[in-house]
């Protein structure tokens, strides 16, 4: 079958189409003729050698995020039958033509959509609900912070904010101000030009928000401490703007009995990522369809390509997700 591989780490050109052995069939398994792969900024990592030459537990061959046919099943499944349309968080191999998913993983794609919006929904809307409302508690009548909400995770976020009646401030840039609002947001906040912490307090009348969902790190934290109404969270569920220097006002932390939680998926055992599936299952997957949740899709690309849609989530391009397709 053909595959992305590369002989070293380095930039997207890296990336080569290869041929490969298709992957063994194991017990738990779905074996997926996989029609669409979810690109993540752990692919990117990965190319980059910061995992090393990983084998995260299905495939060393890079992608977590499938969507395809099941074509083959491992004795000890069950609810699934062959020709199923699926779609799940794997442990690597999804840049490939075939790939094999835990069933505890899977998930069927909602009828009403197609295996490019299946590829961009489990990695995203899983993350987001793990830190919005298993994590965060969100409720309906709470308001919530949600960084960089034109992003994958910060775009599902927002919709799941909302679906569940909160009111929702994100920062994006002021050209995708129209998206977000689109998803649900009832505020934009324009961070190349506002500071946030500053909107929040003016918007809330000094008192902040319920929950914060951050994926900057240290540049924001203590502004992100500072935003938060009493007996507040924040939610960390990425560093993009590194670690160094990040200052905490514990005064506020104390005083106003704040909560302060950390989250990443890749590095979780697979007994709670499947945990975290059937959560994120069992609330939003009935939701999905033309009139409740849906992915927002930037590009899609050909599997050969790969290296083009690597160099486009570099270079920050993107504006919701971009997906490779096999056909």
């Amino acid at each position: 079958m053909k595959a992305i591989n590369f002989d070293q780490f380095g930039t997207p050109d890296v990336l080569k189409i290869t041929e490969v052995a298709a992957p063994e069939l194991r017990p738990h398994d779905l074996l997926v003729k996989t029609r669409a792969a979810g690109v993540n900024r752990a692919d990117l990592t990965h190319r980059r050698g910061g995992y090393g030459r990983p084998d995260f537990g299905d495939s060393t061959i890079m992608g977590l995020e499938i969507a395809g046919d099941v074509i083959a099943m491992g004795e000890k499944v069950t609810g699934y039958a062959i020709g199923d349309r699926v779609m799940g968080i794997v442990g690597g191999g999804a840049y490939a033509e075939q790939a094999r998913i835990d069933y505890r993983m899977a998930m069927p794609i909602p009828e009403q959509m197609d295996y490019i919006q299946g590829a961009a929904i489990t990695e995203v809307f899983v993350t987001a609900h793990e830190a919005l409302i298993h994590l965060g508690q969100l409720k309906a009548d709470e308001t919530v912070l949600i960084h960089a909400g034109a992003g994958g995770v910060g775009g599902a976020a927002v919709q799941l904010a909302r679906a569940t009646g909160a009111t929702v401030f994100t920062t994006a840039k002021q050209s995708a101000h129209g998206l977000v609002h689109q998803l649900g947001a009832d505020y934009a906040i324009d961070y190349e030009q506002q500071d946030f912490a500053q909107v929040i307090a003016k918007l809330t009348d000094k008192q902040g928000v319920d929950l914060i969902l951050d994926f900057i790190g240290a540049p924001y934290f203590e502004r992100n401490i500072n935003s938060l109404n009493f007996g507040g969270r924040l939610i960390q569920i990425g560093i993009m703007g590194g670690v160094e220097n990040a200052k905490i006002p514990l005064d506020r932390v104390l005083y106003h009995h704040l909560q302060i939680k950390g989250t990443v998926m890749k590095s979780r055992s697979q007994d709670v990522k499947q945990q975290m599936s059937k959560r994120f299952k069992e609330h939003w997957l009935s939701r999905f369809g033309n009139d409740g949740l849906n992915p927002v899709i930037d590009s899609v690309f050909a599997l050969e390509d790969a290296s083009h849609a690597h160099q486009r989530m570099e270079d920050g391009l993107n504006v919701g997700k971009i997906v490779l397709t096999m056909d």
